[in-house]
């Protein structure tokens, strides 16, 4: 950000009169279309909504009478499914075959080849951990999912980069799908492919597919189109064909996007890894599953924490090679790993000790569900003064979420889009507008106006939390190194923490109900507000705040008149964020007694009710499309402006 000592008093006033002359013309449209707009009604016109019900229910009906005779399922599908089953078959004999021992040291010397001894010492504690909890078996059953997983993932984010990256044509079309794949709760990518597939590992492994593909296309397609164009240039001028060119000069670029694109594949792969679960996918998300059923905490945690490692481990290291720019070592690391790996699997062959010891077992859910119970029978209820967590859960549901849910469902569904239409105008332009009234009135269209809202109420409650936590949190991170410190481990686990296991405790605690659905939301949003609030304002230009301090500001007024004004584009981007994630969550929520959409889609699924399910996760999507167009374009058009 360029320097700032003193701003221009021209370019703080063109927005603001631009934005007074948007509430003029908003106050003379009231004026016009409130009398008018009366006379239609406060509920969604029933003329207005077009049922989806028949014509999905017959798709599903006839994808259930010709599974297994129509040739589509027979040679493309069946060969699909068999091709998957054999390659995680393949790789999970592959772990179980190198034993403890070996899987251990091959993760450890790849991560030594690349980071060094610290990382490499921490990666070897990680898979140590895991067998100590009982989990050495899951684990590798998830490990064998997600390795065949994130390579499809790859494979296809590249392709469909590779494609957007070289040509505009195809990156205008890729990018609402991208966009709808990104925003459609991972649930609702279940009901299709449990549909095709079946219940099972090939069902499984193709909806993590189709769930962690877009963050590689999306990283790829930006490496690509954002390559030096003087480097581009010059190799042209060398005679190189576009094929070289894309080969020695594109790809090279854009190789810390490329690996950025793996590593956020593989975060997104693992999460979904507990998801899919539901549809036989087992390892470790059968097991926090299986305790979510039962409001087993010991056993979640147990099953969980061995994902949090695995996310952990596997983020550290794609983001050292990432940062590495000597990619033959890296390799070379691998090709090490491999051989120490098979002279380790041999020793511990010869010596019987492939399994993990039961000895060396720990005995972890019991003294977590010990304390869960200790505190469910002295925090739930029954605290003095303060209350306890379901007196809590019960005056947040009774003094914000029911009137919030209320007030909305109250508007006229005219008031409601007009609303939208006035927050989307006066951040963005009048297609910004356009955008978010489509995108709310489809809902109604689809015939879930009123769950819509109910769902919309809980994320603004759970967003209007995360924000002012997170806020308050980052700029706390921002100005003190030790808080900075002190934070950067436990937004590490709660960011790879997968989205069932927030439910665990949260559920132990408030019970449930809607406001543990907001609770986990909050818990999930929260770190990556206060990530981005803090390097927002750490990345303050040093000579406006220089400037402030010769000039005898106070720390507080360094904060609110220079440091939260300059970092407006990061606050926002925080935002933006806080809605995506909370609404992630609010969804897996309708598990917990969340209700609204998230129950529609949990339903559908457990049901086999393509209809239901598809049609509250198309509602979802709106929603998202919604709030993510109130709340970018502000990002975008200020960061031109900058």
């Amino acid at each position: 950000m360029a320097t700032i000592s003193v701003p221009n008093p021209r370019r703080v006033a063109l927005p603001a009169g631009r934005a007074m002359r948007k509430l003029l013309a908003l106050a003379v449209a009231a004026a016009i279309l409130v009398p008018l707009a009366g006379t239609l009604g406060a509920s969604w016109p029933r003329g207005l909504t077009v049922s989806l019900s028949a014509p999905l229910t017959s798709a599903s009906n006839w994808v259930i009478d010709n599974r297994d005779t129509h040739p589509l399922f027979l040679y493309f599908f069946g060969y699909l499914s068999e091709a998957v089953v054999l390659a995680v078959r393949a790789v999970y004999l592959t772990l179980l075959a190198a034993g403890w021992p070996g899987v251990t040291v091959l993760a450890a010397v790849v991560a030594h080849r690349v980071a060094g001894v610290r990382l490499a010492a921490g990666t070897a504690v990680a898979f140590l951990a895991c067998g100590a909890l009982g989990m050495w078996v899951p684990t590798m059953q998830t490990l064998a999912l997600m390795v065949v997983a994130v390579l499809a993932s790859v494979v296809v984010g590249l392709v469909l980069g590779l494609g957007a990256g070289l040509s505009d044509r195809l990156h205008r079309a890729l990018r609402p799908v991208l966009d709808t794949m990104q925003v459609l709760p991972a649930f609702a990518y279940l009901l299709p492919v449990v549909l095709v597939f079946g219940i099972g590992v090939p069902a499984a492994v193709l909806a993590t597919v189709v769930y962690a593909a877009p963050p590689m296309a999306r990283l790829t397609a930006l490496g690509l189109r954002g390559a030096d164009p003087e480097v581009l240039e010059a190799v042209e001028s060398l005679g190189a064909t576009r094929r070289q060119r894309l080969l020695t000069a594109r790809i090279p670029l854009a190789r810390r996007e490329l690996l950025l694109g793996l590593n956020q594949t593989i975060m997104m792969a693992l999460s979904m890894a507990v998801i899919a679960s539901v549809i036989g996918a087992g390892g470790l998300g059968d097991r926090v599953y299986q305790a979510l059923a039962s409001v087993d905490v010991g056993a979640a945690l147990a099953a969980g924490i061995p994902i949090v490692l695995l996310a952990v481990v596997l983020d550290r290291i794609t983001a050292a090679a990432g940062e590495r720019d000597d990619t033959r070592k890296a390799a070379a690391g691998l090709l090490y790993g491999l051989g120490a790996t098979v002279a380790v699997a041999l020793a511990a062959r010869l010596l019987g000790r492939l399994d993990w010891p039961t000895a060396w077992t720990l005995d972890f859910a019991g003294p977590v569900n010990r304390a869960v119970d200790w505190m469910t029978a002295h925090l739930y209820s029954g605290v003095p003064v303060v209350g306890g967590t379901a007196d809590w859960a019960g005056h947040f549901t009774t003094w914000v979420l029911d009137p919030l849910r209320d007030g909305l469902q109250w508007l006229p569904w005219w008031a409601v889009l007009f609303v939208v239409a006035a927050l989307a105008w006066l951040i963005g332009t009048w297609r910004t507008a356009l955008t978010a009234v489509l995108a709310m009135a489809a809902t109604g269209v689809l015939g879930v106006w009123e769950p819509s809202l109910d769902t919309l109420s809980q994320v603004l409650a759970a967003v209007a939390v995360t924000l002012v936590l997170g806020f308050a949190t980052g700029i706390a991170a921002a100005r003190s190194d030790r808080v900075e410190r002190v934070l950067r481990p436990v937004l590490d686990v709660f960011q790879t923490m997968p989205q069932f296991v927030y439910l665990i405790p949260v559920v132990a605690l408030f019970g449930v109900g809607r406001a543990p659905a907001v609770a986990a939301a909050v818990v999930y949003a929260l770190p990556a507000v206060v990530r981005i609030t803090a390097q927002g304002l750490r990345q303050v230009d040093p000579a406006a705040l220089e400037s402030a301090r010769s000039l005898g500001a106070t720390g507080r007024q360094q904060l609110w008149q220079v440091q939260l004004p300059l970092a407006r584009p990061a606050l926002l981007l925080a935002v933006n964020q806080g809605v995506v994630l909370v609404l992630a969550v609010v969804i897996i929520g309708g598990l917990v007694g969340g209700g609204a959409l998230g129950y529609d889609v949990a339903f559908g699924l457990a049901q086999g009710d393509l209809a239901t399910g598809l049609v509250a996760g198309a509602a979802i999507v709106c929603l998202g499309l919604m709030l993510d167009r109130v709340t970018q374009p502000t990002e975008r058009r200020t960061r031109k402006g900058a």
